[in-house]
């Protein structure tokens, strides 16, 4: 018998994506590409997918959470927007990472292994290789896209970085339709954010000084 269950999607790695289906059948999805707005969008979304689909988070089977890599701020929220849902709802909470989805849209296609890439900002990309199928070769990175291997390369980051890449023809977005038919058949990544690198707001590692400069020893000329 066809699997039935009714998945709830979300992925906040790249920009704010949720879906909803039920077995192989897609139900809802929506999208919004401001990565400035996971906070006040998601759980919109969320509510509206439902509504679009005439169901109740009551009726949600299991969730699937895109794990990242991606932005610490944005991912944080999907994740623990999930969290949050799964322990109201009593659903069974599925994390994945998230280039996964993107190489499961690209395997059809491929006929080599091949690369995902995500814009990572600071000039980096987050990255994963790939066997032809979609299964993924080992854990994903952050660094420099010199750095990535050159073999075919999809996702986000071939399309900021097309003059670095060895860019293939492919996806660039992440498809919420993949991720909420494809998700829950995605190797489970656990439920720890991938960040794979510090947050660029961090707390100071001294204290700073409140005397005077003069108190400090500074010169003055």
């Amino acid at each position: 018998m066809a699997d039935e269950r009714v998945v709830l999607a979300i992925d906040t790695s790249t920009v704010v994506t949720v879906g909803l289906a039920r077995g192989g059948q897609v139900l809802a999805t929506a999208t919004i590409e401001d990565r400035m707005a996971h906070v006040e969008q998601l759980t919109p979304l969320i509510r509206d997918c439902l509504a679009q689909a005439g169901l109740r988070l009551i009726e949600v089977d299991q969730i699937v959470v895109g794990l990242g890599p991606g932005p610490f701020t944005g991912l944080r929220v999907g994740i623990v927007t999930a969290q949050t849902l799964a322990a109201v709802g009593g659903q069974d909470l599925h994390g994945i990472c998230s280039l996964d989805v993107l190489a499961a849209q690209y395997a059809g296609q491929a006929s080599t292994e091949f690369v995902v890439a995500t814009d990572a900002r600071r000039r980096e990309v987050y990255w994963a290789a790939y066997a032809a199928d979609g299964r993924r070769h080992g854990a994903p990175q952050v660094g420099p896209p010199l750095a990535v291997p050159r073999r075919p390369t999809v996702g986000p980051g071939a399309a900021v970085y097309p003059d670095q890449l060895m860019v293939a023809p492919g996806p660039r977005v992440l498809d919420p339709r993949v991720l909420a038919t494809a998700g829950p058949g995605l190797p489970d990544a656990g439920s720890t954010p991938l960040y794979l690198r510090r947050p660029d707001a961090t707390e100071p590692t001294r204290r700073k000084s409140v005397l005077p400069l003069s108190a400090r020893g500074v010169r003055r000329s």
